[in-house]
């Protein structure tokens, strides 16, 4: 895990001796850092949950910057922002630059082609150190079971975080230390020292983040995990602490207690408490609380202490190689996975996984940090400084731009075969359906296939457009000319990815649209089966609908599952749309599109379009008969769609018809593919409804 290393605790080269060690090293802090780097690495790859690792890791970030910096200012030292900043990134870079390349080789040898745009992506993030904020700009899952999904770059947030708090922390020193000068030509305040006002000023920080973690823990978790804002406070806690050290001087007794419950509170955090959905809130103090009482407990000189355990020379020694093993763990856990097919490692498989990162890290350090560390040449220049860490940079940056824009390019190529090549749901027309698909590239390609996303982006405007506060999912289309009809789209993304056929139509034919959608939230009456927020959303979604009185509401009358029962009735189905029957509201109800156990363009890029594990059995993806049979005659001016045909055919349910991908993922359609269904969508659309 990346870590200051400050000159108030900098971290010995691999093999040095303690000698060579800075009078101020703390050993048991480096003993504490290896303790939570192998918790991070344990739980990541057999726990697969949130440790606390990381909470102490900035915890310990803050400390040691705090300590070097006071250090400087009592003793009247110039703090050399610049020259500091690019010797510390100039310790950093080098390292993550090496496995963000391995990364690259990894994702080309292993991961499916339409993932590489994403990695490629958090490669530049994680060189500029925002990864975080792109993580939580898409409220990545990162609590997911099954790593082999997840990004191997995904670690990179804490990275991030920490970046930017080098850059912060530094300004906030210098800056108190200005304040300090102005204060004290106040002569009431000409007693205010320095490491006092640091301490208000840290105090503020931590007492104003962590209000903010946990309110916005509360209500935005996904994106509170990634916020810099909401992890402020754990560095501040780092720093209060380093400032609080000299005056916390417990007898050797208590401190050997508190060093062991630190221990065991740290260890018994990820075990104990159910933290993957409630972090870094309130209960981010269980683990940071825990460091900093391990730290306060320091160096106790008792056997019996936990700094003895701590200061020990092997994990010293992974202390000295935390930061590459912090970095390695996670990809090689990742792509381990995905070049297995495991979703869990077992105790063989993890030790492996685990051996192989250290290796990789020891090695890193070997080779990489330490050579660069000694070099003597940048040491003599800012500017050389400077230089290594753009080369650096340029080594990284040169393949991701080149791979980037070749993706582009085969992209543009793709996309700009004739249509005919591509005919998509069209090549399961009856008239087409004993002739075979002609060679092409399949559609959307890997780069875009992430964004083939059906869906209006126009808010919602007017007064008759105003929803509900609780309907944030509102989006209307409007059609140039007179309105010949006005829909209402209900319900989930599977009602969401048909607008790719449906817009189109509307739009031609005159028709008003607005979306009134929530992520997996399926249109139906009140449920136990639907979180209240769901049946909320759905309450508040009828109670629009029947105020504004559309000529008719869009909805998907069936439900899909991975397992059997495969296909069922949507739960208070026709009691969410009888009112609207009952209102003179026409209802249209389309059957639900399969669902998988597995990503279906990953299976296609892995093995091939025509590959069986790649084709499910139609009996594996939808009921016999149909659900929507069981709705027939039981609600007035309910019609009911089936466009099944054109999705699985002769039995099975492909990844790819007529050189299109189907699917974008495990159960939504590409919005490419849904397009290629617009003639046959419409055709069943007016015969089931009698519209002209």
């Amino acid at each position: 895990m990346s870590v200051a290393r400050t000159e108030a605790a900098a971290k010995p080269l691999p093999g040095a001796s303690t000698r060579s060690r800075k009078p101020t090293f703390r050993s048991e802090v480096q003993g504490l850092r290896a303790l939570a780097v192998l918790m991070v690495v344990a739980y990541h790859v057999w726990l697969g949950r949130v440790s606390g690792g990381v909470d102490i890791f900035l915890l310990i970030s803050a400390f040691l910057l705090t300590l070097s910096f006071v250090r400087k200012a009592e003793a009247g030292r110039p703090f050399g922002l610049v020259a500091h900043w690019l010797h510390l990134f100039k310790r950093l870079l080098p390292a993550a630059v090496v496995v963000i390349l391995g990364v690259l080789a990894g994702t080309w040898l292993i991961l499916p082609q339409s993932r590489w745009p994403q990695v490629l992506d958090q490669a530049w993030a994680s060189l500029l150190y925002s990864q975080n904020w792109l993580l939580a700009d898409t409220a990545v899952d990162y609590y997911a079971q099954d790593h082999a999904g997840a990004s191997p770059l995904q670690h990179f947030w804490s990275l991030s975080i920490q970046g930017q708090v080098f850059i912060l922390w530094p300004l906030v020193f210098a800056g108190t230390a200005g304040l300090l000068v102005l204060l004290r030509r106040i002569p009431a305040c000409a007693g205010i020292t320095y490491r006092g006002l640091l301490a208000v000023v840290f105090g503020t920080v931590f007492a104003w983040s962590l209000a903010y973690s946990v309110e916005q823990t509360a209500t935005n978790q996904a994106y509170a995990y990634f916020d810099t804002r909401a992890r402020l406070w754990e560095f501040a806690l780092g720093s209060l602490l380093a400032l609080a050290l000299p005056y916390l001087k417990p007898a050797r007794g208590l401190r050997v207690m508190l060093g062991w419950a630190g221990l065991a509170a740290m260890v018994s955090c990820g075990l104990l408490l159910t933290v993957d959905r409630s972090f870094p809130g309130y209960v981010a103090l269980w683990p940071t609380l825990a460091g900093a009482a391990i730290i306060t407990a320091g160096q106790t000189g008792s056997r019996f202490g936990v700094d003895r355990m701590l200061s020990s020379r092997p994990l010293v020694a992974l202390g000295d190689n935390s930061y590459a093993l912090y970095l390695w763990h996670w990809p090689v856990l990742v792509l381990a996975l995905a070049a297995t097919g495991v979703e869990v490692p077992n105790l063989v498989q993890g030790l492996t996984i685990v051996g192989a990162s250290v290796v990789l890290a020891v090695l890193t350090t070997r080779f990489v940090e330490k050579p660069l560390r000694d070099w003597h040449w940048p040491k003599l220049r800012a500017w050389r400084t400077a230089v290594v860490i753009v080369a650096c940079g340029a080594l990284l940056a040169g393949p991701v731009a080149i791979w980037q824009t070749t993706l582009t390019a085969e992209e543009s190529a793709t996309a700009a075969q004739p249509r005919e090549l591509t005919p998509g749901a069209a090549a399961l027309s009856p008239g087409n359906a004993a002739v075979p698909a002609p060679d092409a590239r399949i559609i959307p390609g890997p780069a875009a296939l992430d964004n083939d996303w059906a869906g209006i982006q126009d808010p919602c405007i007017g007064a008759n457009a105003t929803p509900d506060p609780i309907l944030e999912g509102c989006r209307q289309a409007v059609p140039e000319g007179e309105v010949t009809k006005r829909i209402v789209v209900l319900g989930d993304s599977h009602s969401q990815q048909y607008l790719g056929a449906l817009a189109p139509i509307a739009a031609a034919r005159g028709w008003e649209l607005v979306t009134l959608l929530m992520p997996a939230c399926r249109f139906g009456a009140e449920s136990e089966t639907r979180n209240a927020e769901c049946n909320a959303y759905n309450q508040a979604s009828a109670a629009y609908v029947l105020e504004h009185r559309p000529d008719a509401v869009f909805t998907v009358a069936s439900l899909t599952h991975e397992e059997a029962p495969f296909e069922t009735e949507v739960p208070g189905y026709l009691d969410g749309v009888r009112p609207f029957a009952d209102a003179g509201i026409e209802i249209v109800g389309i059957r639900d599109n399969p669902r998988f156990t597995f990503n279906m363009p990953e299976c296609v890029q892995r093995n091939g379009a025509d590959a069986h594990e790649c084709s499910v059995p139609v009996e594996e993806s939808l009921a016999d008969p149909s659900p929507l049979e069981a709705y027939r005659g039981k609600v007035e001016g309910l019609h009911l769609m089936d466009l099944s045909d054109f999705i699985c055919a002769r039995g099975i349910c492909p990844g790819v018809v007529g050189n299109v991908y189907v699917y974008k993922d495990d159960n939504h359609l590409t919005r490419t593919y849904v397009e290629t269904m617009i003639p046959m969508f419409e055709q069943r659309l007016l015969a089931a409804t009698g519209w002209s």
